[in-house]
């Protein structure tokens, strides 16, 4: 391959990788600017850190809400934008296909789409997302930890005593002022707004 060829490839990469990381920033501080509201309140809300999670199953079957409030996220600039996706194929995959019976996601909630050769894009259907966190432990086992676990606050009807956070057994769960309520393994909260 020519520099130029290997120079616009690499214009490319960094041209999705900012697209992306922009547009989660843009969600995040939209999610961030209803916390303030309830932040100026002094309100707490339950946060899953997912430094400490396991990903035991227990955010899928605990919460109150059917489905669960707590839903992955894709932390896009951690992610190798693989071919072989641990958070996304199943052990043992035998085709890399978006096949049914080769995805890990036990709802297709996780959209892989094609960059180009090697990359793809890795997106979390939010509605279709359970909160297993069976990707997010293939991605913490095999991969670089991009998917995480989070609290959707927009969904969270922040209990006053969480179902999810009193049978946690790594006590993820915590109580946080509304204006710190999203933390990413992996990233300072403050780098990604």
């Amino acid at each position: 391959m020519s520099k130029a060829g290997e120079n616009n490839r690499l214009d490319r990469r960094k041209f999705i990788n900012k697209t992306v990381r922009y547009s989660l920033a843009i969600g995040v501080c939209g999610v961030g600017a209803v916390l303030a509201g309830k932040a100026s309140k002094g309100e707490l809300v339950w946060q899953l850190d997912p430094a400490k999670c396991v990903q035991c199953g227990r955010c899928a079957t605990n919460c109150v809400l059917t489905p669960s409030a707590v839903k992955c996220i894709h932390v896009y600039d951690m992610c190798g934008y693989c071919d072989l996706c641990s958070g996304y194929f199943r052990v043992n995959t035998k085709d890399l296909t978006t096949g049914a019976e080769n995805q890990l996601c036990p709802t297709s909630a996780i959209e892989r789409k094609f960059i180009e050769d090697p990359y793809f894009e890795y997106h979390i259907d939010e509605d279709l997302c359970i909160g297993c966190g069976k990707c997010v432990k293939g991605c913490a086992s095999f991969g670089n930890g991009s998917l995480q676990l989070q609290v959707n606050h927009s969904l969270c009807v922040n209990c006053n005593q969480c179902s999810i956070a009193r049978d946690c057994p790594a006590e993820a769960f915590s109580r946080v002022p509304a204006d710190k309520a999203y933390s990413f393994k992996g990233f300072n909260r403050d780098e990604l707004i």
